[in-house]
């Protein structure tokens, strides 16, 4: 699964550190030749025969224009097969995404929107720093699904400072009203660096106790869940069978192939001769990463060869974030001589939190409950560190 990115954004959010850049002016030709041909080249380096779906992530990929997205797919297509119909998702802002532009995308190849809505109140996108109101919001996703009928998803944030309980839940009650099969609810990060987490220390805003998160993130999923949602990956909620392909196969550990600055990747580089998965970083910066590849075809910066126990942590650390867990199949492809039972089955940490209610390991895998999903992240070194004991 190839995630070509796009550096560049029209303004900062208040709460992004991500690897973005607002210049004056982009090379798109440029840019668009150097993703074009990083996309090939690592695509070779991989050996991958089928691609199983693109996500195109920034950045704000919908400023890139459909020609440039066209021109990827192409590329990729041409390095490997690209079913009809395979998921090509493309992030869109909704500043950047009028009618006509997403008919652009539409017709390059792309089939699936993912729209950074972030919040239905212009007070939350003021502080949020988004360069978007909530009516523009609403046009968005309204024009969005006017071309992308059921393959529009939603991101919306909780946890903002000075935000209640009451106003979180109104917000998604008009999400709701307005969202088609996929809802994307990201909890608030204060990332050193950024303009957001300087107000929150400095004493300017209040920040959210970590309680009235958590009851955030618990209404938020009853309510979906209620509207029909399936609740398949700790952040992610799908209905008809709408679930992302790109996530799932991310969060299934397969492999993935990061293109363009500051892009990751999880690959074998069977091209090279290489036998082991990798963990890729491409350059951060995009004019250093479009010299690299102008000169050797690809911006590849870090490369760390993972060993056997790095790939199980990564199974381990990504699969118990969606409600399938991890199948014994799975588990079994990265661990052929040391099953899920004989790792996690005998006495010790994973076997109390079965008993308390959060873990479940049956005939399926192994996997959290619904009441385990929300404290994954302090379940998780108790886990990590019984596989590391092995």
């Amino acid at each position: 699964a190839p995630c070509p990115q796009w550096p560049y954004c029209r303004k900062r959010c208040s709460y992004c550190n991500f690897n973005t850049y607002v210049v004056p002016a982009v090379d798109e030709a440029a840019m668009g030749t150097c993703l074009v041909r990083e996309a090939r080249t690592l695509l070779r380096l991989s050996q991958v025969q089928r691609v199983t779906s693109v996500f195109f992530g920034g950045g704000t990929p919908s400023l890139a224009s459909p020609r440039t997205i066209a021109a990827v797919l192409e590329a990729v297509a041409g390095a490997a097969h690209l079913p009809t119909g395979a998921e090509v998702t493309l992030e869109a802002n909704p500043s950047s995404a009028s009618t006509p532009r997403l008919a652009g995308f539409r017709a390059a190849g792309v089939n699936r929107l993912s729209i950074g809505v972030q919040s239905l109140d212009d007070a939350e996108l003021r502080l949020l720093g988004r360069a978007h109101t909530a009516a523009e919001a609403r046009g968005a996703v309204e024009a969005a699904q006017g071309l992308f009928p059921g393959r529009t998803s939603l991101d919306l944030i909780f946890g903002l400072p000075g935000q209640s309980q009451d106003t979180w839940a109104r917000g998604l009650e008009v999400a709701l009203g307005l969202c088609d099969n996929h809802i994307s609810l990201y909890q608030l990060t204060l990332e050193r660096g950024t303009a957001l987490a300087a107000q929150v220390w400095g004493g300017a805003l209040p920040a959210p106790s970590q309680d009235l998160v958590a009851d955030m993130y618990q209404t938020a999923c009853a309510m979906l869940v209620a509207a029909g949602f399936r609740h398949y990956e700790v952040s992610n909620f799908a209905r008809k069978g709408a679930l992302s392909t790109h996530n799932l196969s991310y969060w299934r550990a397969e492999q993935y192939i990061g293109v363009g600055p500051g892009a990751h990747g999880r690959f074998v580089p069977w091209g090279e001769g290489g036998c082991s998965r990798e963990a890729r970083v491409q350059t951060l910066e995009p004019n250093a990463w479009m010299r690299e590849v102008q000169s050797c075809g690809h911006g590849t910066r870090r490369r760390v060869v993972l060993t056997p126990l790095e790939q199980l942590e990564e199974v381990l650390a990504l699969g118990l974030r969606t409600d399938e867990g991890i199948t014994h199949e799975r588990w079994g492809h990265f661990s052929p001589h040391l099953s899920l039972e004989a790792v996690f089955g005998g006495p010790g940490e994973a076997r109390a939190l079965q008993q308390q209610g959060w873990l479940l390991l049956d005939g399926s895998g192994l996997r959290c409950t619904e009441r385990g999903l929300a404290l994954l992240d302090s379940l998780l070194p108790d886990l990590l560190c019984q596989l590391q004991h092995c």
